[in-house]
């Protein structure tokens, strides 16, 4: 079971998740900086203090092949998770991005709203190393760091329709993440808000830790006859 954390926005957060059993930590960056986007710079030296067992994943909400184009280079993530909205970045472009830049593996995002969800999520099979599943918010028109989830049974039939790694996120905490793995079968489990100390985007780490142990005992074959 993979776990992936986001947002690990501090050298000092960065050197506190380093014991724990964590298989990717996720941070946001942009060119242009604010809410919790950090610079490129910054990102750099927060993914500098991950211990090598870790793989980086960094968010970008860009569709400028140049902007996105410049963070792989100057920031180098194992991961680059595209998470605009899918009619903004199209499969076409997500592949280009890939012959583009082959070495790096490419995470997208995919707004769970409705069944019509599936066939989007499918056609990113095969060309995406990874699919993130998160929570679509009909209100902001957006996705992401909700702390809403989602309906899991449209989740699930996207699991069993795709070849490639797909991670659970939206609305993921300590008290849910075992549940979830249960309905849903995914390769991976995200949590942000879910783990955040409420109203901030720090990680708290009592919380964080339960997390981990939880959805590391979700692999327990007595945990999994359901």
């Amino acid at each position: 079971m993979i776990i992936q954390i986001y947002e690990i926005r501090t050298v000092e957060a960065a050197r506190k998740i380093a014991a724990l059993d964590i298989d990717h930590a996720g941070l946001w960056a942009a060119s242009h900086p604010g809410d919790s986007a950090l610079s490129f710079e910054q990102a750099r030296a927060v993914l500098d203090q991950f211990p090598d067992r870790m793989r980086s994943v960094v968010l970008t909400l860009s569709r400028d092949m140049e902007e996105i184009t410049a963070l792989i280079q100057q920031v180098r993530p194992h991961i680059l998770h595209l998470g605009s909205l899918p009619r903004y970045f199209s499969p076409d472009m997500t592949r280009h991005l890939k012959n583009e830049h082959p070495s790096i593996d490419l995470m997208r995002s995919i707004a769970v709203g409705d069944d019509a969800d599936i066939a989007l999520a499918r056609s990113y099979d095969g060309i995406a190393d990874y699919l993130l599943l998160d929570t679509y918010d009909k209100k902001t028109d957006s996705f992401g760091a909700t702390g809403k989830i989602h309906d899991w049974n449209i989740s699930k039939k996207i699991v069993e329709s795709v070849r490639i790694p797909v991670i659970l996120a939206g609305g993921l905490g300590p008290d849910n993440v075992m549940d979830a793995i249960r309905k849903v079968g995914p390769a991976g489990v995200d949590s942000k808000s879910g783990t955040d100390i409420p109203g901030t985007h720090d990680k708290d780490m009592e919380l964080l830790g339960r997390f981990v142990r939880n959805a590391g005992m979700a692999d327990e074959p007595e945990l999994n006859n359901y």
